[in-house]
């Protein structure tokens, strides 16, 4: 008896590859990157097909959806009292399940047709980026988010791992690789050996927190309530911390002295100030995460530097201010707003890996 189970278990898993095998010809394979910010979809044979704000725009009393992504991004402050413009994502995790799954369901059906238009049959296998930081529960948010948008399975996958795949760092070897994904919502820092975090830390000190502290500045010194959306521009347009030539940027408020529309020019200088202590919390966090590295690990880093990857390493700059604070050499990853996305594209293609790395499999 013992000898017959042995058998079927040994042969159980090799089944169950040669039937995900026959469901990939019918069916795509999916990547996301579900960001606080922005949402990414890749689809296997066809690259990264979705590449939109993870903003969902539905009816107050119905809950009927009206937009998604971008078409919602453009409602943010001008909707009318019974629509609401809602980020499904706070801090890197769910904080609103049924925009969630609303958004995810939307994106799946855009991605998973073939070129003729009819959607394939079996549901797709997934394997998506959360953050290193989230509790069990949370956890479980996102599996059933993505289970109930219509997946088949469901594999999560700590973002700074994906993120170290998607730069192309040898995740695998004994070797230390340093990795800094700063996003939307939270920033994560990782050391990365024999494919797992040796330390690692997640932290919600992110792009939206860079967001907010230009509100703040805005409003203090100019006493101008700035949108969401007009700050992140601003922090696009003249985030940089090179003290090279002065740029200026024209932005319109509300003047909170008058109530009235007032305009003012904002300078480089001026958010470079603003943005300071929100990255200085970021750079403390990584100076902890490399004090807490084994010696053995710290020699690797020191000769293979810290990767940075997410939106917020586009600041100019920023990679030159961590390695002054750091002592090590700091590159940004190539196309580092892909990195996580790309990185569970590459686990699905490595059964293996994949099997390794993610948190949890969900089916």
């Amino acid at each position: 008896m013992e000898i017959r189970l042995r058998k079927y278990k040994s042969v159980l898993p090799k089944f169950f590859t040669h039937i995900n095998k026959i469901w990939s010809v019918m069916t795509y394979d999916i990547a996301i990157d579900l960001g606080t910010s922005n949402t990414m979809v890749w689809v296997s044979g066809r690259g990264i097909l979705v590449k939109e704000p993870s903003v969902v725009a539905r009816h107050k009393k119905t809950k009927e959806i009206l937009a998604i992504g971008s078409d919602a991004r453009k409602m943010m402050g001008r909707t009318p009292a019974n629509v609401e413009v809602i980020r499904p994502l706070r801090d890197g995790v769910i904080a609103d399940f049924d925009a969630a799954e609303a958004m995810l369901k939307h994106y799946i059906k855009k991605v998973h047709e073939t070129d003729s238009g009819f959607p394939k049959i079996p549901k797709p296998r997934i394997c998506i980026g959360i953050p290193s930081g989230v509790t069990e529960v949370e956890r479980r948010a996102v599996s059933d988010a993505v289970i109930s948008a219509g997946a088949r399975e469901v594999n999560l996958i700590e973002e700074p791992m994906a993120a170290a795949l998607g730069a192309g760092l040898k995740v695998e070897k004994a070797g230390g690789n340093f990795i800094v994904d700063i996003g939307g919502g939270t920033a994560e820092i990782a050391v990365i050996s024999l494919g797992g975090v040796v330390v690692g830390r997640s932290i919600r000190v992110a792009g939206d927190e860079m967001n907010e502290a230009i509100m703040n500045f805005v409003k203090l010194k100019y006493s101008l309530l700035l949108g969401e959306i007009t700050s992140e521009d601003v922090k696009i347009i003249l985030g940089s911390f090179v003290s090279a030539k002065e740029k200026y940027h024209v932005v319109r408020g509300r003047d909170l002295e008058t109530g009235l529309p007032k305009s003012i020019k904002l300078s480089s200088s001026e958010v470079r100030e603003a943005l300071v202590p929100v990255v200085q919390e970021i750079i403390a966090n990584i100076v902890s995460i490399l004090e807490e590295t084994p010696p053995e690990l710290v020699s690797d880093i020191i000769q293979n530097g810290i990767t940075m990857a997410g939106g917020g390493s586009l600041i100019p700059g920023i990679d030159k201010l961590i390695s002054e604070n750091t002592k090590m050499p700091v590159m940004v990853a190539d196309d580092p707003i892909t990195c996580v996305v790309k990185g569970c594209a590459n686990l699905l293609g490595s059964p293996k890996l994949l099997s390794k790395i993610r948190i949890t499999k969900g089916l």
